[in-house]
């Protein structure tokens, strides 16, 4: 009696390939391809089919590209808050300053502008006076010519004296 080696036969086991819910454009073009491969030479596909599914496929291209670049625009509007405020360095602030036992307001404090952080998303400044302060805080941002009455301008677009 003659036996199978089980081996010859076993070791070549078929992957298992799990399908995917999306039809990319590479597998749109495949499927395009191959439909056109295999059409009987003697009733090809009719010029409007064949239309109609090259304007979905321009019209998939087209939507696979607005999502590249929304995606871009996305990536680029969520700059860091320190980039954000790294203009502040070197400026002098205003800022209504507040009793931190108490909370009561005090008067408005000015101060230079040493550095900016970030604590949980926010942009935070850290004043020469030792204050760390955030951004949102600010009332009111002098210019590096303070004192010559060129920093700010008033409403009627003259300099503020």
């Amino acid at each position: 009696m003659t036996t199978i080696d089980s081996s010859l036969y076993l070791h070549n086991k078929p992957t298992e390939r799990a399908p995917s819910p999306e039809l990319g454009k590479n597998e749109f073009l495949k499927i395009l391809m191959t439909q056109m491969q295999n059409q009987d030479p003697t009733s090809p596909m009719e010029n409007t089919e064949f239309i109609s599914q090259m304007a979905s496929f321009s019209s998939l291209e087209q939507m696979t590209n607005m999502t590249n670049s929304i995606d871009k625009l996305v990536q680029n509007q969520t700059v860091s808050p320190i980039l954000q405020h790294s203009h502040m360095i070197g400026k002098d602030v205003s800022y209504q300053a507040y009793d931190k036992e108490t909370g009561e307001k005090l008067d408005i404090q000015t101060s230079h502008v040493l550095a900016v952080s970030q604590y949980e998303g926010r942009a935070v400044l850290e004043l020469e006076n030792g204050e760390k302060i955030y951004a949102d805080a600010i009332t009111r941002m002098i210019g590096e010519n303070a004192g010559t009455g060129d920093d700010m301008a008033d409403s009627s677009g003259k300099g503020s004296a």
